[in-house]
């Protein structure tokens, strides 16, 4: 009875991991709410390394065209010089650039974070800024394609990035707000963003093994962490198609009116 509990209770924060890691509502935030109503204490570092691989494989199935088609025509620019390859060369560079300012600042910035920012009292007030910020680009419709993108586009995304690293801050929702409020059209908003966010995911990754190597409970935890894995892989896959279909439609405000509803709620009564 106690494993079975014991599965039911990983599966439920794969669950929670995959559903809310693409949407933008912070993943970190709903894990941090969801030990907190429960009284249940997730232990040991290796199960946000594995929910946070589950969470990557899911954008990589669902872009991994797209992935194939820059790493492509970016070899070939490289080689050829020609014009054809050019924009997707720079959208690669892009990437890179966007990537240095989460890099950086979660390097320095990661002791201060865990130690004085994960309080169930910060999750409610970055929710409802996460909420007004995303109100406040809810109608707007950019210009900008993936050509159209800057040096500058790159780093004012990467830093929006970099501030996700607070806990009730959306990734997503940083990213795609910083992208639109710049000009991009919602699905190159939305590319870009979660293109931004496998280079940051890949290097968590390999700075976390040896945490997890380390890790006393992975051992014990392993089957358990195996289906909170799959579930989150799952839940991440259709989270992250739904929000495509929900960018495509514009209804943006929706994840506003849930932040603004929620945030509060955490304020007053947790």
């Amino acid at each position: 009875m106690e494993q079975l509990f014991l599965l039911i209770k990983y599966a439920f924060f794969g669950l929670i991991q995959g559903i809310t890691e693409p949407i933008p509502i912070s993943s970190s935030g709903h894990l941090v709410l969801a030990e907190k109503i429960l009284d249940i204490h997730i232990k040991g570092f290796g199960f946000e390394v594995f929910m946070n691989f589950a969470s990557l494989l899911a954008v990589l199935v669902i872009y991994r065209e797209d992935l194939v088609r820059l790493t492509t025509n970016g070899l070939k620019f490289t080689q050829t010089r020609n014009k054809e390859y050019r924009s997707d060369f720079m959208f690669i560079v892009y990437l890179i650039i966007g990537t240095i300012p989460a890099a950086v600042i979660g390097i320095l910035a990661e002791d201060y974070i865990s130690d004085n920012l994960k309080y169930i009292k910060v999750i409610g007030v970055t929710l409802i800024i996460t909420g007004i910020a995303l109100w406040l680009i809810r109608n707007l419709r950019g210009r900008k394609n993936d050509q159209d993108l800057s040096i500058k586009d790159a780093l004012i995304v990467g830093f929006a990035q970099a501030i996700a690293l607070i806990p009730g801050i959306s990734r997503s929702g940083a990213t795609i707000v910083a992208a639109m409020g710049l000009g991009m059209k919602q699905q190159t908003a939305l590319r870009y963003s979660f293109l931004l966010y496998i280079p940051v995911s890949v290097g968590t990754m390999v700075l976390s093994i040896g945490d997890l190597k380390d890790d006393p409970t992975l051992d014990t935890l392993l089957i358990p962490y195996l289906v909170a894995f799959l579930i989150s892989f799952i839940a991440s896959y259709f989270s992250l198609k739904w929000l495509m279909n929900i960018m495509e439609r514009g209804n943006l405000k929706y994840f506003a009116i849930y932040c603004f509803i929620v945030g509060p709620l955490i304020l007053l009564f947790m």
